[in-house]
């Protein structure tokens, strides 16, 4: 991260053209990168005469997304100083800036806000513990009324920006529900995945997933045959594939190293590689979505929008769309192994509830789809 910011002033001046105009997006992960993804590829698909200018502040997210080709310019964001902000601000000179999610950058905002460059939070969400709203919280207030309009995922968070006397709000829902609804519409057909499906049995697919994840799921499957099992762990090194292969009972093999005859004797396929998470769900019955038992649970929108039930763990409470899909049915919050067997044994004895809850699922993620067009239709880029 620090090597990138040394190279990120250069790389504008190197890279970009001479009298473009540029719309300048920031996110700060790969998370947030997937939520401006639909504002760009519809910006680069309809009005291909802007540049885009797409910054980070995590390498993890950098790293993924440094070759994404509807971007002009792929960089990390400098420090949040004084200097940097105004030597980044008056070499780009954008057209517009876009602050993805959870980015409020005061010293960017400001100087953005002298410049007279127009400025939009996207997909932005706010809670009642949040600085913004604590009584010592002028300073972070400030930087709240740099952006020209915020278009926010609910009315809570209307309704607490309102308090602080700020209401250039709207409310659009998520910008994620577009882009998982993409990834679905653009899912891969993967024929080893399809070989091993093949036959039947329900399969279950355990996405993202961690140690903790394992401990607690692997034991229902490993005294139920009746069901095939993905694993596609968060980390891939040859250290966690042994790790899962030594604690699943039945055959398993890996997607890189097995032919089509072996992933059909298969009862678990290991996915020992990087990009296929989101067109594997497509093969799933029921989903699992790691990180539930550490630092947050990963994306259980890319399993939903296939229309399967979403098991995660509990720590959730941040996540709207955990909420969402907990209390419309299509999602399941579990915090032990026994907690797990006990809603997947429902399951099993009741195909039809396991229908609804994955309808329900599906029908939530379709639902709430179409933020990026309202945020676009009010823009009139």
């Amino acid at each position: 991260m620090l090597a990138g910011q040394k190279e990120t002033f250069a790389k504008l001046r190197s890279q970009m053209q001479e009298g473009k105009e540029y719309l300048w997006f920031h996110v700060s992960s790969l998370g947030e990168f997937e939520q401006g993804r639909p504002l760009m590829e519809w910006i680069r698909a309809n009005r291909p005469e802007l540049g885009i200018v797409l910054t980070f502040f995590s390498p993890s997210g950098y790293e993924s997304a440094k070759k994404y080709q509807y971007a002009d310019i792929i960089c990390y964001l400098p420090f949040d100083t004084a200097l940097n902000a105004k030597r980044f601000v008056s070499i780009l000179r954008p057209k517009m800036a876009f602050f993805v999610k959870y980015e409020f950058w005061m010293n960017y905002l400001q100087a953005l806000n002298r410049a007279a460059v127009p400025t939009y939070s996207i997909s932005s969400i706010f809670r009642q513990g949040q600085a913004f709203f604590r009584p010592w919280g002028l300073f972070y207030r400030r930087a709240l009324r740099c952006f020209k309009h915020l278009y926010v995922q609910n009315e809570e968070s209307k309704s607490l920006l309102a308090t602080i006397g700020i209401d250039n709000v709207t409310v659009v829902g998520d910008t994620r529900f577009d882009r998982v609804a993409k990834i679905q519409e653009l899912a891969r057909q993967l024929p080893l995945v399809e070989a091993f499906v093949e036959g039947g049995r329900p399969v279950f697919v355990a996405g993202s997933s961690w140690g903790a994840d394992e401990d607690v799921y692997l034991p229902y499957f490993n005294e139920h045959q009746g069901w095939k099992l993905i694993i596609a762990s968060h980390e891939v090194n040859e250290d966690r594939v042994k790790n899962i292969t030594q604690h699943v009972k039945g055959a398993c093999v890996r997607y890189t190293k097995a032919t089509i005859d072996e992933v059909r004797a298969a009862d678990c396929l290991i996915i020992d590689c990087f990009g296929l998470l989101s067109s594997i769900y497509r093969y799933g019955n029921v989903a699992y979505v790691g990180g539930g038992f550490g630092v947050g649970i990963h994306n259980i929108l890319e399993a939903a929008v296939y229309g399967m039930p979403v098991f995660f763990g509990p720590n959730n409470a941040k996540f709207q769309e955990a909420q969402h899909l907990k209390a419309c049915g299509g999602g399941l919050e579990i915090d032990s192994a026994e907690s797990f067997a006990r809603k997947m044994a429902a399951f099993d004895a009741n195909t039809q509830s396991l229908q609804m809850a994955g309808k329900a699922a599906g029908d939530y993620v379709h639902s709430n789809s179409g933020a990026s067009k309202k945020i676009l239709d009010d823009l009139k880029i």
